[in-house]
This record gives structure tokens, sequence and C-alpha cells, in this order.
């Protein structure tokens, strides 16, 4: 049988842990054993790191997706096991299954809040900075733990006061700013359900949100900075809530911007400044406490495919492999300042801003705005004068800083303080990756490249900075604990050196238990491709190594099929990346009348444009004429002739969603001249429209 994903890039550099590194690490090499012996114990040792109320008396149940009886399918979708029109079958002829059910650490009890605040007051961490802000414009401020503490209780003491109680869905609409954390702990210490929404999602975006969780209560400011200027956007919360399906009673308003957007809209009776709410509220709150598998948050998946879907996490589970794998995978030391450079409401933002380095008494930075306002060198600015000891960051970001200095940082910038990187959201290029390396970590800071999803709800694949050997380009193995591999169509694991699908063997604590209001969408998603081997399907390619390292291809769903070769777009635009005239790229495949589909590659050029020429879109095709046959040369030196672009554009953006992952989707739909359908998540919803007046150009 040929590989699923035809495996053509390789990678042959190592960087293995130094030797002080290994010796300080707060994990060993041991730890894989340990866990492997017995996985559900190795989870409740972890599960013991944090505070319950009251502990568990069953450590996990798992009732995996088995095929039905004709009465229990029957009952399922509500027909009559007696009809002779039903089958019992689903759309592909296959048995219908049931739902997939798990649970961890059944009967505890703990409250998550407590977990990552009062826990640290208590043992005399207080003083211990928690929080970390600089805002756009350039005000700061820094939180101990004792008045995050006081600060929680008092938004708690509100909330309550506007009548939201436990399992109540509350829609937080916010930037990135010190009350966002504040009022999310405090939504999560009253037992309610959080859903974080970017601030930047038009009002459409956050109005499917707030009507699919049926929220009580949608929590937003009156506007927010963007790129240098105070944006309203209290109008988009008031036209998300309108209309009969909304359940909305509260609107709580945060002041950010102030007299900077005066003309804010106000409904009287509804609408309620958090300023106001808390003010004169008591700043202690006694804390309820929760069963393990109370629901924590719903998180919706970036909409780049279909209808988002809201993912359901819960406590104990999630806040368990949370806590654990920062710890593990960022070396978490009491004196570090971490920094993740996430918006709150993406996922890695709840596991790796929120969850994880607050439940491990954390010193976490946060940033406000975009890294290039007021200039390209702010993150470095925000490193130096904090003294960041840990950078997380997605590969776009990094790939953009290749195209700001392509010939290094400034000397000026000193980030000497660095000690660990890590990278999420994509596959990262192996030339991204050593140059990250090199110039942000000076050669001495481990990457830890992460690998999962709004599903998985902490990472699933990703080296130990103590313990792994790296390899650019690679989230290396499965942590401890965890077991993925790569399987053919038919769910056999494929050889080294061959490519396939990922899935994730098993279950784990912070799994998500479904999503929000449709459990057959959470069977078919997920468990439905390989429900006989009990394989979560992760849909994502995927490749061993010789050494059996895994490296990612990207979805599925953007794998190219030229004349029958399954090509990965993360291998070609890798190779794309190597070259030197190239800061980023992003690959698709296309309709093509002789080979079924082609590969179109739209490049973003390493070297510097002015204004005036990037708003050009002639500009544009002029510079494909001078760089599309070099690249189409390089790729095929790097992979093969059969990777060669037949189209190669070059483009001055790639639409891109807020969490930094390529929307190739659009891409394709653009040259194909589809609909684009759903823009929602895109970080700059102007960037289709520029590309397809480059692309009318390059036709003229």
């Amino acid at each position: 049988m040929p590989a699923t994903i035809e495996n053509l890039l390789s990678e042959n550099r190592v960087y293995p842990p130094s030797a002080a590194f290994r010796a300080a690490a707060n994990v060993d090499a041991g730890e894989y054993e340990r866990a492997a012996a017995d996985p559900v114990a190795y989870w409740e040792r972890q599960a013991d790191r944090l505070d319950w109320a009251e502990r568990w008396h069953t450590a996990h149940v798992w009732e995996p997706a088995i095929p039905l009886s004709r009465e229990e399918a029957a009952a399922q979708v509500g027909a009559d096991p007696a009809d002779p029109g039903f089958t019992g079958l689903d759309d592909d002829g296959r048995p219908l299954l049931s739902i997939p059910h798990a649970e961890w650490f059944v009967g505890g009890r703990l409250n998550v809040a407590v977990n990552c605040v009062d826990r640290h007051v208590e043992a005399g961490r207080g003083d211990t900075i928690a929080i970390t802000f600089e805002g756009e414009p350039g005000d700061r401020e820094q939180i101990t733990y004792a008045e995050l503490q006081r600060r929680v209780a008092q938004a708690t003491n509100a909330l309550e006061a506007l009548g939201i109680v436990a399992g109540d869905r509350v829609v937080v609409y916010l930037p990135v700013i010190p009350e966002t954390i504040v009022i999310t702990l405090a939504i999560a210490r009253i037992g309610a359900i959080h859903s974080l929404v970017f601030g930047g999602f038009s009002a459409e975006a956050l109005k499917f949100r707030v009507e699919d969780t049926g929220a009580k209560l949608l929590v937003t400011s009156d506007g927010q900075f963007r790129r240098g200027q105070a944006v309203a956007v209290k109008a988009n919360a008031d036209a998300a809530v309108s209309g009969p399906a909304s359940t909305v009673e509260h609107v709580l308003v945060v002041r950010r911007t102030g007299e900077l957007t005066p003309d804010i809209p106000w409904t009287p009776g509804r609408d309620v400044w958090f300023h106001d709410a808390i003010a004169g509220v008591a700043d202690t709150h006694e804390a309820k406490y929760f069963d393990s598998e109370h629901p924590l948050f719903i998180i919706y998946t970036s909409g780049t495919t279909g209808r988002p879907k809201g993912v359901v996490h819960t406590s104990g589970g999630y806040l368990t492999q949370a806590s654990w794998s920062h710890a593990a995978i960022f070396d978490a030391k009491p004196d570090d300042v971490y920094w993740c450079t996430a918006d709150l409401a993406w996922v890695t933002a709840h596991t790796y801003v929120l969850y994880g380095p607050f439940s491990n008494g954390a010193t976490s930075v946060i940033y406000e705005g975009t890294p290039n306002t007021p200039h390209t060198g702010r993150h470095f600015e925000i490193i130096e004068r904090y003294g960041v000891t840990t950078y997380y960051t997605a590969p776009t970001l990094i790939r953009t800083f290749m195209t700001w200095f392509p010939d290094g940082l400034p000397p000026h910038f000193d980030l000497s303080s660095l000690r660990l990187l890590g990278t999420v959201g994509e596959a990262i290029n192996p030339e991204a990756w050593v140059w990250f390396h090199e110039h942000i970590g000076g050669g001495r800071a481990p990457i830890v490249d992460t690998w999962w999803q709004s599903e998985t709800g902490s990472a699933i694949i990703a080296p130990l900075p103590g313990v792994t050997v790296l390899k650019p380009g690679s989230a290396t193995l499965a942590l401890p604990g965890l077991r993925a591999l790569i399987v053919d169509e038919a769910g056999a694991e494929v050889a080294r050196g061959e490519g396939g699908y990922l899935v994730i063997d098993g279950t784990w604590p912070s799994m998500a238990r479904g999503v929000w209001g449709d459990p057959a969408r959470f069977r078919d998603s997920y468990w439905k491709k390989y429900a006989e081997q009990g394989y979560f399907f992760a849909g994502d390619g995927a490749k061993y190594d010789a050494d059996g390292y895994i490296w990612l291809l990207g979805r599925v769903d953007d794998v190219i099929n030229v004349s029958g070769h399954r090509l990965s777009t993360i291998e070609i635009e890798s190779a794309l990346v190597s070259h030197p005239a190239v800061g980023e790229a992003g690959v698709v495949g296309v309709s093509d009348a002789v080979t079924g589909e082609a590969i179109a590659a739209f490049v973003i050029p390493s070297r510097e444009v002015t204004a005036l020429d990037a708003a050009d879109p002639a500009f544009w095709a002029a510079l494909e004429l001078e760089l599309g046959s070099l690249l189409r040369a390089h790729v095929a030196r790097q992979i093969g002739p059969i990777a060669k672009p037949r189209d190669l554009v070059v483009v001055p953006d790639l639409p891109k969603t807020r969490s930094g992952k390529i929307m190739r989707r659009l891409l394709g739909d653009l040259v194909d001249g589809r609909p684009l359908g759903d823009t929602t998540s895109l970080q700059d919803d102007t960037v289709p429209a520029r590309t397809a007046a480059i692309l009318a150009a390059r036709s003229a």
C-alpha cells in the first residue's frame, strides 16, 4: 500500500539539551517509563498537585464509540425500530455508533479559581507578581497574587449580583487586558461556564457564539486599541445580543478607551459598567466547590471550514493536565517571567496563559497590542523590560520577524534573559526554527515545538526541554502518559519514514468532553473514523522519521493530490521558506484540468517593500516574474519536481486567523474563483480583497 501522505522533505540537524539545562530540569528521561507503567495512576499523581476539597473515588471512566443495536440506534435518532425503512446505518452505510463518554477523577470536587489564585496566597506567595500587563498605548501594571485574589473576589460578587450562578454561560468579548483574566477567573469561581471570543471578531461571529451557548451575560468593553487606534466595539456587542434568539440579560462593559470612543450606545437596565458593578463590593468571597466533570468553558473552533464547533472542557481533568504540562514542557521555575503571546480567546491562552501558569503560581506577561505597534521591535522591548525568561509564540510571527529583520535583530535589544522558547499553532518550518533559536534564543535556549488542538485541551506532542534531542521542524514525541500514532486509511500504523493520519490512542484528562449541544458531531468529527481501534482522529497529517519523531504535515484537508501523489502543504511551504528571498509561504491545492489538482504557492518576500509599492497590485505581479522561476527550481531541488508550484503568487500578506493559522481554503477559493464563505475568523479581513487584486493584475 502506498503511503497515505508522501514523505519528501528531510531534516538532519539535531540540538541535544545542554548538560546544565538537563541537570536542573523539572522532568527527567524516566518520566516516560513511569507514565507508561500505569497511565491512569500517573495522571492521579499529577492531579495530586492540585488542591481538592474532596478526593475522587474513581480515577477514570471511558465508554468508547461502539456499534449500537437496532433498538439503541432507533432511540438515538428518534426512530421506530419496527419501521422497515429504518436501517440503523449512518450515511456511510456503517452501523450507528454510541456517543463516546469520558470522565476523570470522578467524585472529586475542587474550585478552579481557588487553585489558580487563593492557594498561592495561603501558601505565603501573595506578594509574587501574577500579571505583568503592557497595554498597546504604553500603559503598564503589575498585579500580585494577593491583589488578584481581591479583584477576582470583587468580580465574583458583582457577577453574582447580576444573577450569574453555576452552569450559566457567560461570553467574554474583551481585548488582552487584566480585566479579561479577572472576569474569567470569577466566572470559573462561581462555577459558571465561560466562552471567550476574540475582540476583533465581527458582530456576526459574536452573535453566533452568544446564541449557540445560550449566554445569560455578555462581557465587553467600550472600545479597544488596535494598531495604535482606539476602536469602538460596544456596537458589535449590541448587535450580537439583538434579536429573539438572544438569552442575554445583561451586558457588562469594561471601560478601556473612555473618551477616545465617546459615542457608546447604552441600554439602561441591561447595560452595566464594570467599574460601577465592583464599586463598594466586598473583596472577599467564600468559594464553592464543584464536581471534577463540571463544565469549565466552551471554546469555538476557528471556523476555517464549516460551522464553528463549541468544544466543551470540564474542570478537574483539564486543570490537572494544563498544570502539569505547563510545569513539564516549559520547565517552570518560581522566578521565571513567562510570556505566551496568544490572544486570551485562543485555546493556547486558556491553557498556557490562564490555567496552566496561574495554577503553578507563575508570573505571566500579557501584551494588548500587535507586535509592530508602534514599531517592529515592540516584543523585544517587552522581553528586555521585564526580563522574560520563557517566550511562547506562533510560527507565523517568527516568519514575520524574519521578514522584518532579515539580517538578524538589532544589537541594542538585550534578550539574554531568555532561557526557553516555544512555538504553537502550526508546524514550524525548519529554517524558521533555526532563525528563532539563533537570533531570539541566542543559540542557547531550547525550543519546545508543541502540537495540540482546542479539542485536546493541552499539548500532546512536544519535547521535554531537559530530555529531548530537538530537530528543527519536529514536535518530536508524545508527552509522558500519552500515545500518538500515525496510521493509514485502515488504521494500521505506518512504517518509519512514512506519512499518514495522526491519531491519539486512548483518552487523557484534558480532552474535550463533547461539542456544545451536538454530541453526535463530537462522535462523528473525532471518533467515528477509527472507532474500531478507539483512536481519536485529529484531522492532521504527519510522518515518522527514522527515529520515530513525529513531523506535522498540516490538515488532511490541505493535502494536495497531484497526479496521484498526495503532497503535504507544510513540506512545500518549508522548502520555499528555506530560500533567502522568502519570508513566509502558504501553499494550497487548486483545480487543474490535466493533473486534477495543482500546487499554488503564495509567498511573502523577505525584502523590505515601500508602502507605495505594497499598495500596487502591479508591483506584486512584476515581483512574481522576478522570483517565480527561481523559487520553482528551488522547490524541485529541495523535494522533487513533482512539488513544483504551478502558480507562484507574490503577496504582502496571507489570510490568517488570530491564532496564526493560514486559512489556505481562502487562497484556493481565490484562485479557483469560488465564493469565499466564512471569513469571520480572519485577523485582517482586508487580505482576501488585496490578494484578489494581485491575482487580477497577474492575469493581466
